[in-house]
């Protein structure tokens, strides 16, 4: 067969199956020229007798097709990309090694391939981080500005409105600025608790004054002497507010121990007053005797009377020197 030429029949004398055909038989059918034809044996043109044609051609453009040519090869894969294994399914448009158009062997019309796209990272292309991290970052910007437009819209309104305030008024002093006390002004000093010479208490009994024991700390020297039972010193004191107070009392012994009677404000159960040589004087030297002791007692808020005595079963023989109040903790004032 050459080019141009699909056969030396005619397509109806092609059928190798018309003498099926009873139709075609009645009417007038003619089998082709050369013998055999409708499928009975026979030569044909170009062809082996006895043998049916059993090859046909499609038609194609005179030149398209080329033989003798080599096989084409596989296409090379990208660098990067895992080559193609038999039976794996090839991308949509890729001709396969084994079943390849005409088009793919040489002489053909190029087939053009997808290039190769390389993701982020490498491999599959993942998510675009660079961009979600973009819009965090501008979300967060817009926030903030928004924030400070709010803040200082809102503090240029208070401003406005206190100055609004403050020429409606007449001008006003704020709270923070009257709370603070004024720098000329100070706050009155807290007055010193009562002090006394003994002296100059009310005695009672055989009570007497002297000062020939040089050391007592009243005026001139003066203190009082209580030798016997029935010997008192009242002081009426007046407290600056009702609680606990210690009253102290600056007194002198010869060397030996002595005990008094205490009473606030006629209770009828008195305390007593320790006196003891505290100081270690010398048995008779009572220069050298004077010392100090002190009792809790409570008080009511003005006037109380505070007595010490020498009563029955004390041991008299003191020389008392000064009274004063403290706090509880000592203090004296």
């Amino acid at each position: 067969m050459t080019a141009g030429n699909n056969g030396a029949s005619t397509p109806e004398d092609d059928d190798p199956f018309g003498y099926l055909y009873e139709d075609g038989r009645a009417a007038g059918a003619v089998p082709p020229p050369g013998g055999g034809g409708y499928g009975y044996p026979g030569p044909t043109s170009g062809g082996q007798p006895g043998v049916p044609r059993t090859s046909y051609n499609q038609v194609r453009t005179v030149g398209e097709r080329q033989y003798g040519q080599q096989a084409p090869q596989a296409p090379q894969q990208p660098y990067g990309q895992p080559p193609q294994q038999y039976g794996q399914q090839q991308a949509y448009g890729r001709p396969t090694a084994q079943y390849a158009a005409p088009e793919t062997y040489p002489g053909g019309p190029p087939v053009q391939q997808p290039p190769y796209q390389q993701g982020n990272g490498g491999g599959r292309g993942g998510p675009n981080h660079k961009g979600l991290l973009i819009g965090a970052v501008a979300v967060v910007a817009v926030v903030v500005i928004g924030i400070g437009v709010a803040l200082a819209t809102s503090g240029g309104d208070s401003k406005g409105q206190d100055s609004a305030a403050d020429n409606a008024g007449g001008g006003r002093t704020s709270s923070s600025e009257s709370a603070q006390p004024s720098h000329g002004a100070s706050a009155p000093p807290k007055a010193d608790l009562p002090k006394q010479d003994a002296a100059t208490l009310q005695l009672g009994g055989a009570a007497t004054t002297a000062k020939d024991v040089p050391g007592a700390k009243g005026s001139d020297g003066t203190y009082v002497v209580l030798n016997q039972p029935g010997d008192s010193a009242t002081w009426t004191v007046d407290a600056p507010s009702a609680g606990t107070y210690r009253l102290s009392v600056n007194y002198g012994v010869p060397g030996k121990d002595a005990k008094t009677t205490l009473t606030v404000n006629g209770d009828a159960k008195p305390g007593s007053v320790n006196m003891k040589n505290y100081a270690g004087a010398p048995d008779g030297d009572a220069s050298k005797g004077w010392t100090n002791t002190w009792n809790l007692v409570n008080l009511k808020k003005g006037s109380n009377t505070i007595k010490i005595s020498c009563e029955n079963g004390d041991q008299c023989g003191v020389n008392l020197d000064q009274v004063f109040l403290q706090t509880r903790d000592g203090k004296s004032s």
